[in-house]
């Protein structure tokens, strides 16, 4: 081979070393599996299994872990949905984000999606539980970045976890539209529905809805037992951006579900 064909050769070479790492540093803009503002505690460990997952669970005083809405890191399809009875993960969800990245979520509480479903970033994908085939578990949400096979080092917003410590994060999924609250369509008999301030008839007033009002739910609470349109709850739903205090009972609210469709306010 003369010194040209080498030098040819080892320049296509090193296009084709930085092709793979161009590649493999080009993760979708992941964010947490959690609804905007909401505040988790991020738990890694040497040996953990598999190496580099995050284990996340609400802070002390945060609102319950369990039942708290898991929605998509990034968009992409649903490749598994499924309660697996061999690898300890109970209800768990995979999703396909295209290049080579998967993210996992495990032990869940339930499911929302199915296998082939495509999801958008703050997508609703189950809820947090504490489910398992082979182990007895505090509620938690199992986390994986993964490329190509082998599980990452997480990123959120483009910045990579602190390993090997417990350490609060907040969500950055955006708090407008398609990332944010989950939607709900308030239901009456046609008469208008009132806002208030807290979550039961004893709060003031702040404001009222039309029946079919579209709203979006940004965070829900335990409060006075309603029986409306769609049954009997203690839930009301948090309808006000971050910091105010705009609540309806869920059981005037149209939200496809019958449990808890975001977090904890």
């Amino acid at each position: 081979m003369n010194h040209r064909s080498r030098r040819a050769l080892a320049l296509a070479s090193l296009a084709g070393c930085a092709l793979a790492a161009g590649t493999a540093q080009a993760a979708p803009d992941f964010q947490m599996p959690f609804a905007c503002n909401a505040v988790w505690v991020a738990n890694t460990w040497d040996g953990h299994s598999p190496a580099n997952s995050v284990d996340m669970n609400r802070p002390a005083g945060g609102g319950a872990t369990a039942g708290s809405v898991v929605v998509a890191s990034a968009a992409g399809t649903v490749q598994t949905s499924m309660y697996s009875t061999t690898t300890g993960y109970g209800h768990y969800v995979v999703i396909d984000h295209g290049g080579g990245w998967k993210t996992l979520h495990a032990h869940l509480q339930s499911r929302s999606v199915s296998a082939g479903d495509r999801v958008s970033q703050g997508q609703r994908i189950g809820l947090v539980g504490n489910s398992s085939a082979k182990y007895d578990l505090a509620p938690h949400l199992h986390y994986e970045q993964i490329y190509n096979g082998a599980v990452q080092k997480a990123k959120w917003n483009g910045v990579a976890l602190r390993y090997f410590e417990k350490r609060n994060y907040t969500s950055r999924n955006s708090c407008g539209g398609g990332g944010s609250g989950a939607p709900g369509t308030v239901g009456t008999s046609g008469t208008a529905l009132n806002v208030r301030s807290g979550p039961g008839t004893g709060y003031s007033v702040v404001g009222s809805l039309a029946n079919g009002s579209a709203v979006s739910i940004r965070c829900q609470k335990n409060g006075e037992t309603i029986s409306g349109t769609y049954g009997t709850s203690s839930l009301w739903n948090n309808i006000g951006p971050a910091g105010s205090d705009k609540y309806i009972p869920d059981a005037y609210t149209q939200t496809g579900s019958d449990g808890r469709v975001a977090p904890d306010c």
